[in-house]
């Protein structure tokens, strides 16, 4: 007996669930490391000094830009925050790279970044390093989630495409990798952003803490401060005294401030 062959499934005539669209301009969320928002204006971004910054930094300046309270309060944040066998970035560094000696605290790796190549080659505790000039372009020449720590040491002032460097951060860090800006209130006044310039201590925080909130994915930043008191009468530095700390000039001990931020495991 015959049978007819088995017909095809109907094609159902149920119409196709509608597609959800975004509203009118309205964007889609960024994924992790992606940049949320601007943080500075055009102006905020301007330096007094247009010149580009590689002919800033052309000779080498074998100085220390804090003095050492501030390089023992960064020291010990380094020796509670950094552990031992780490891939450590020194983002911005110069002839020292401010950490604990290597018999408190080996490294695996230490990689530099900075715009001389003569002050990098005096750092000993670089293991290789290379010279690229970030408001130029901001792209690092490392493999993405390789490193376990990004440092940054008083050279944050400088930068003036800072969404994108710190997109570049989070990039580059594994996830729970941990990324500290530690800062004072000395600069290079000519070559420092308007942003910063024109700041207080609070609004600099601020601004950095931001840095790390535009990019999707970071924690949220916590602040560390040490402020200086007079050694006699447990005093705070009178705005003379900044202002003489900003021309190099003797005063009260330089203010510690430093913004941590994790590359968060999963997408905030």
């Amino acid at each position: 007996m015959l049978r007819a062959p088995p017909q095809a499934p109907r094609a159902s005539r149920r119409p196709p669930p509608p597609r959800c669209s975004p509203a009118a301009g309205a964007s889609p969320p960024p994924s992790a490391g992606g940049i949320r928002r601007l943080v500075l204006t055009p102006e905020g971004r301007a330096k007094l000094d247009a010149r580009p910054d590689r002919d800033f930094y052309a000779f080498p300046r074998l100085v220390k830009h804090v003095d050492d309270g501030f390089l023992a309060a960064l020291a010990d944040l380094y020796r509670e925050r950094l552990r031992p066998g780490w891939d450590v970035l020194d983002l911005m560094s110069s002839w020292v790279s401010h950490l604990p000696p290597e018999r408190e605290l080996p490294l695996r790796r230490v990689v530099g970044h900075g715009l001389n190549a003569q002050e990098l080659a005096k750092n000993p505790r670089l293991d290789y390093f290379f010279v690229k000039d970030l408001n130029r372009e901001q792209r690092l020449e490392l493999q993405t989630s390789s490193l376990d720590a990004v440092l940054c040491t008083v050279s944050v002032q400088y930068l003036q495409s800072p969404e994108k460097v710190f997109a570049e951060i989070f990039r580059v860090l594994k996830p729970g990798g941990v990324c500290i800006v530690s800062f004072s209130n000395r600069m290079f006044y000519e070559k420092a952003i308007g942003a910063w310039r024109e700041g207080t201590a609070y609004s600099r925080v601020q601004l950095v803490t931001q840095y790390f909130q535009c990019v999707d994915g970071f924690t949220e930043p916590e602040v560390v401060r040490k402020l200086p008191s007079d050694a006699a009468g447990g005093k705070r530095a009178s705005p003379l005294d900044a202002v003489m700390r900003l021309f190099g000039m003797a005063g009260s001990s330089d203010p510690f401030y430093a913004v941590i931020s994790y590359r968060n495991f999963k997408p905030m």
